[in-house]
């Protein structure tokens, strides 16, 4: 997950940034931070936290300069501090550079060591760190290619904004397995964000997604250079669809709503159920629910009030505050639910804890039946490239048929999407990376390697 944002030429690019952090802050919690360049120095503020409590109004007046990357920082290894927040910047020999990322490098352990072993020290356990030494440690006379130089020696995920104090250079691994759009402001000035969602906020024109394999180059007095650094390998990833984006982005040219949406229908075209209503888990379950309840021919209604003051769940250290926090964060509508046969739709069955406190409540609520449906395959292994699911063993469905797992969680019945269903849904124009599903670690990688990296 995480968000990234760089602006380039814009009047105030700092408040440019915050916003579109703000209109990303789904795609991270934990931290946040942005640096400004004004073309003599970097001036850098991060901190724990979400953006609105994070910044001020005069931290951001205090913050100089045309240029500005940002991130939204949501942990996928490491500690939580806010030393490992971003951006991450440094001096080195041709002056200052700060650099946000959102991916996971397959060989930041290998990379690391040998850094390592070259005299480096290292403040944090991010991968970006490595990004950081690479590029200060090469032996190029330029910053473009030393940044070509440290792209050859890293393997992965990675959208990267790199930041000087003149330029910005903005850069899309081979795969595209992360999102980037390039947008251009009212102003005449430059965006580059991991959702469209950000453009929409800032009054930004969408230009184009980035390019697998493509890195740009925003300098004051020019148009935006495009380098190819890769032959594009294209395997875009399939839960920025099922679950990360927000429903209004469009990835890669196509809309997140639709997407889900059209799950949602091929789901009630593969698991139907005898049923008097379609229920969501909000939010991210809605779109799916009502293309389910449309290819079902019955009533969809939001019967499950979310409470958007909650923080998430499966971050909590034991299962009993776990469970407290689901009935905290979902209510149900009774008068909706109590007789009723209901499906619910959620996007996708992880460890299933939630999944099963949702179902007790409906039953609670007085459902006459309640049938799981899941917008997304069963996950069978875990994803090295930016997702924070968990380690193989603790995955539901590695352990359990989704009869077995209906029978645990009390569900009178469970479906699956099916993975055919689910590429159907997507569109056959493009090789998704469905590693979580299928287990195809195309970029490196394999289920019972540790989990490499940071987000």
């Amino acid at each position: 997950m995480c968000a990234i944002v760089g602006v380039f030429g814009a009047k105030k690019a700092s408040t440019v940034a915050y916003y579109s952090l703000f209109s990303m802050q789904h795609r991270g919690q934990e931290a946040t931070g942005i640096s400004t360049a004004n073309g003599e120095k970097i001036k850098l503020y991060k901190k724990r936290g979400m953006v609105a409590d994070v910044f001020s109004q005069s931290t951001l007046d205090s913050m100089e300069g045309g240029c500005a990357v940002g991130h939204n920082r949501y942990s996928t290894a490491g500690s939580e501090s806010a030393g490992d927040a971003q951006p991450v910047f440094a001096k080195y020999k041709l002056g200052e550079i700060s650099v946000v990322h959102n991916g996971n490098l397959i060989n930041k352990h290998e990379v690391r060591t040998e850094l390592i072993d070259r005299g480096a020290i290292f403040q944090t356990d991010m991968d970006t760190e490595n990004i950081i030494h690479l590029i200060a440690k090469s032996d190029k006379d330029s910053l473009e290619d030393r940044i070509k130089d440290m792209l050859t020696k890293i393997e992965g995920a990675y959208c990267l904004a790199i930041q000087s104090r003149s330029k910005m250079f903005v850069i899309r691994d081979r795969f595209g397995i992360r999102p980037l759009s390039l947008g251009k402001l009212k102003d005449g000035g430059y965006i580059v964000a991991s959702e469209t969602c950000a453009f929409d906020l800032v009054g930004a024109e969408f230009v184009r997604d980035v390019e697998p394999g493509e890195m740009l180059i925003f300098e004051e007095g020019k148009e935006p250079a495009s380098q190819k650094v890769f032959e594009a390998d294209y395997h875009p990833c399939a839960f920025e669809y099922i679950y990360f984006a927000r429903p209004d982005s469009t990835i890669d040219g196509k809309n997140v709503y639709e997407m889900r949406l059209e799950m949602g229908k091929r789901l009630a075209k593969e698991t139907p159920a005898e049923i008097d209503l379609v229920l969501p888990v909000p939010d991210s379950g809605v779109a799916a629910a009502k293309g389910y309840a449309d290819g079902m021919g019955v009533p969809f209604e939001m019967g499950i009030v979310r409470n958007h003051y909650v923080g998430r769940t499966f971050i909590e250290p034991t299962q009993e505050i776990r469970d407290l926090k689901v009935k905290l964060k979902l209510s149900p509508i009774k008068h909706l639910i109590a007789g009723k046969r209901v499906a619910i739709i959620d996007d996708s069955l992880v460890r299933g804890t939630t999944s099963k406190q949702i179902v007790r409540m409906l039953k609670e609520a007085g459902a006459k039946e309640v049938h799981m449906r899941i917008a997304a395959p069963e996950i069978k292994y875990p994803c090295r490239y930016g997702i924070d699911t968990p380690t193989k063993e603790e995955l539901i469905s590695t352990k359990y048929t989704p009869e077995e797992i209906a029978k645990n969680m009390g569900a009178d019945s469970l479906g699956f999407l099916s993975l055919e269903g689910l590429k159907v849904s997507l569109g056959d124009d493009r090789d998704y990376s469905l590693v979580s599903f299928d287990g195809n670690y195309f970029a490196g990688g394999n289920a019972d390697s540790p989990s490499c990296g940071d987000v």
